[in-house]
């Protein structure tokens, strides 16, 4: 009989799930999946796994019903392998992991919502330059299932934005880089109609309630969409960095600038200078693509 609380135990729910997702390729197969890597030959070599292996790990995840297995080709049979809401509520898992690896193994072991320039995770987010933005829907304030990217797009991600002060998080206000969600928004709202002479669309994009972000955007007046991340799919296809605070996850605050095809053109990370970030948004979209380097830092830096 197997030791209570350990493999095996019929009544402990970590020891169950990890049955499913405790081997460290089987999270990295569903972390690809999320990032909209579908075909097995892609799975393939973005993990470098052996054809058994990864056969072996596929199976395991459909039978779980954490994957659903979708032909796309009928001779010879080729098949996608798509999330399933079962895989879907996984998704806060792998954000966790990706937030615990940034703050204490990557990162100063503090909460905070920006980094470093020169740390990895800055590192990884600008690599998301020249990557393209997978197909997802995420709520707007109305309900209404939105696709993030519209033609060329801004989009900046934010920790929260509230209408009354006692609505944020405990603490929230001693949280480096936490500060400045509102400012933001009304600097695009702003200088929105500077982004519309270019044929930009700008989408605004945190992972709060859509009541929350509905209650923000009819208080400020904005004329642009809210987008809420709540289900964290968008975070975890892109790996974008995230804090936790109050109890949920929160996006650090950062800016990509994605072009028609969903290929990200800039990446803006760290935000230190939101007034300055949003003049280079408005640059990337107006000319050519700028490199990563240059939109991380405050203009003229």
């Amino acid at each position: 009989m197997p030791r209570r609380g350990g493999p095996g135990d019929d009544n402990c729910a970590i020891a169950q799930s990890l049955d499913v997702v405790g081997d460290a390729w089987t999270l990295l197969i569903l972390r690809d999946v999320a990032r909209g890597l579908h075909r097995f030959d892609l799975l393939q070599h973005e993990l470098g796994l052996s054809r058994k292996v990864l056969t072996e790990r596929l199976h395991l995840l459909v039978d779980a019903e954490v994957l659903a297995r979708e032909p796309y080709q009928d001779r010879p049979p080729r098949y996608e392998y798509r999330l399933t809401p079962r895989g879907r509520a996984l998704l806060p898992v792998l954000v966790a992991l990706q937030d615990w690896g940034d703050t204490w193994l990557l990162g100063p072991g503090e909460t905070t919502a920006t980094a470093d320039p020169g740390s990895q995770e800055a590192e990884r987010v600008h690599a998301l330059l020249g990557t393209r933005v997978p197909e997802l829907l995420l709520a707007d304030t109305t309900g209404r299932l939105r696709d993030p990217v519209a033609g060329s797009t801004v989009l900046y991600c934010f920790p929260g934005a509230f209408v009354r002060p006692e609505s944020y998080p405990p603490g929230w206000g001693s949280v480096p880089g936490a500060a400045g969600c509102t400012l933001e928004s009304r600097s695009y709202q702003a200088r929105l109609a500077e982004f519309a002479a270019v044929g930009a669309t700008v989408h605004g994009v945190s992972t709060q309630r859509t009541d929350e972000q509905r209650a923000f955007a009819a208080a400020e007046g904005l004329d642009f969409p809210l987008l809420s991340d709540a289900g964290l799919e968008l975070t975890a296809a892109l790996r974008l960095p995230t804090v936790r605070a109050g109890g949920t996850t929160r996006l650090k605050r950062l800016t990509l600038v994605i072009g028609p095809d969903r290929v990200i053109r800039q990446v803006m990370y760290p935000v230190t200078d939101i007034l300055d970030s949003i003049d280079a948004a408005l640059r990337a979209v107006s000319g050519p693509i700028g490199c990563a380097q240059e939109a991380a830092s405050p203009a003229g830096s």
